[in-house]
């Protein structure tokens, strides 16, 4: 129990749970249930898609030699003859030299037509159509196998399916997708002095504010969230909810009880069941930190401070559900913007400073972890590498939105 004060980097941490946190099972749903969820396979196109030459404008379908002379001031004369009409093959039209006919955006291109030109540089007098624009081949149109071809691949395995990505599967056929097991994290609240949300609090008592919190992170990252009983600074009552968790999370946050007090009791549980890999990060907020296992479940011992509790989620549990739901593809949301003053660090310890934006400029908010109204009226982070002694106004930075 003495790894306290033998600080790993925030990247030694990141790694460390990386290799805790296998991507879980797998399910199918439908495809109305894909969005949001992670891809287990590899989605390759069922045929050509669209799967056959069409339309992208309103206008006339032609052979694109028919039109070399066509101007506005010089228009060419060309017999129509007929209208290709939506969801049909052609209509069995085919054209031959100097001949064209109506098509539809979406419609199926006739045999002999290699380009479209659009209705408006046409003048239609019945049979005769005056075509006022040159266009080359493929011009207007989309070719068969010009968006996917058959067995190529759509989409890869790790994919998080956004709303582009289930339009692309549904075009593919893919009703049905396999898809990673959204994993279950385990939230144990600890602290003698913590309330419900529902109860006024007497004087040295707080109410809960983590765990919801770690509820909530876990939401938006596609878990499902599971909280158990807040436990009030007791190893044995510590070790029968864990005990419990255990059987039904693929991994546990554990919130307040993590620094070397005499009630903090986080890091002396895990290890009598299992295992402390790290307890202290080179992060601030966020040092005292635990990373263990139970078992096959990683486990991270979270500081009490909402601040603290917010940066050590975003920085480590956001990986933990990533590699556990078997995502490859998730990026974090940033605004480049100027500070608008000096922000210190210390060597030795990657730090991350709230920020509100306004406009293009970033206003530092700085603030003791315990405070939640810098946590209200951030937008994000800035984050400061182990070894920078900070950084200075009016310096563009990156801020990671929450």
């Amino acid at each position: 129990m003495n790894q306290f004060f033998r600080l790993i980097s925030v990247i030694e941490a990141i790694n460390l749970i990386n290799r805790l946190s296998p991507p879980i099972g797998v399910e199918h749903v439908s495809l109305t249930e894909a969005y949001g969820r992670v891809l287990a396979e590899d989605i390759p196109a069922d045929g050509d898609i669209p799967g056959f030459d069409r339309s992208v404008k309103d206008g006339f379908a032609v052979n694109s030699a028919d039109t070399v002379q066509a101007s506005e001031l010089a228009p060419v004369a060309l017999k129509n003859v007929g209208r290709i009409t939506m969801g049909q093959g052609g209509n069995g039209i085919v054209l031959r030299r100097g001949e064209c006919a109506y098509i539809p955006t979406g419609a199926v291109l006739p045999e002999g037509a290699d380009a479209v030109v659009m209705l408006e540089y046409c003048q239609d007098l019945g049979e005769t159509i005056l075509a006022g624009r040159q266009v080359f081949p493929g011009e207007n149109i989309i070719r068969a196998d010009e968006d996917y071809s058959h067995g190529e691949g759509v989409l890869a395995a790790g994919k998080l399916l956004n709303v582009r990505d289930v339009g692309v599967l549904a075009a593919v056929g893919a009703s049905r997708v396999a898809v990673r097991k959204r994993p279950v994290i385990g939230i144990v609240p600890t602290g003698i002095e913590l309330v419900p949300p529902d109860v006024v609090p007497e004087a040295g008592e707080v109410r809960d504010v983590n765990s919801y919190l770690c509820n909530a992170f876990v939401q938006e990252r596609g878990g499902i969230p599971r909280n158990y009983d807040l436990v009030r600074d007791d190893p044995a009552h510590l070790t029968t909810v864990l005990e419990s968790a255990l059987e039904e999370c693929d991994a546990i946050l554990i919130t307040g009880g993590s620094s070397k007090d005499d009630r903090d009791i986080a890091a002396g549980v895990i290890e009598s069941l299992g295992e402390v890999l790290a307890h202290g990060i080179a992060l601030a907020p966020g040092k005292p930190t635990i990373i263990g296992t139970i078992g096959h479940v990683p486990v991270i011992g979270i500081p009490g401070h909402p601040a603290s509790t917010m940066v050590v989620l975003s920085v480590l549990a956001a990986p933990l559900l990533q590699s556990l739901s078997g995502c490859t593809g998730r990026r974090e949301m940033k605004q480049k913007a100027a500070l608008t003053q000096n922000i210190p660090s210390e060597r030795g310890r990657e730090e991350y400073v709230r920020i509100k934006l306004i406009g293009d400029e970033a206003v530092p908010l700085f603030g003791k972890s315990g405070l939640l109204n810098t946590l209200v009226q951030s937008d994000g982070l800035v984050r400061i590498l182990q070894g920078y002694e900070g950084l200075e106004a009016a310096s563009e930075v990156d801020v990671t939105l929450w």
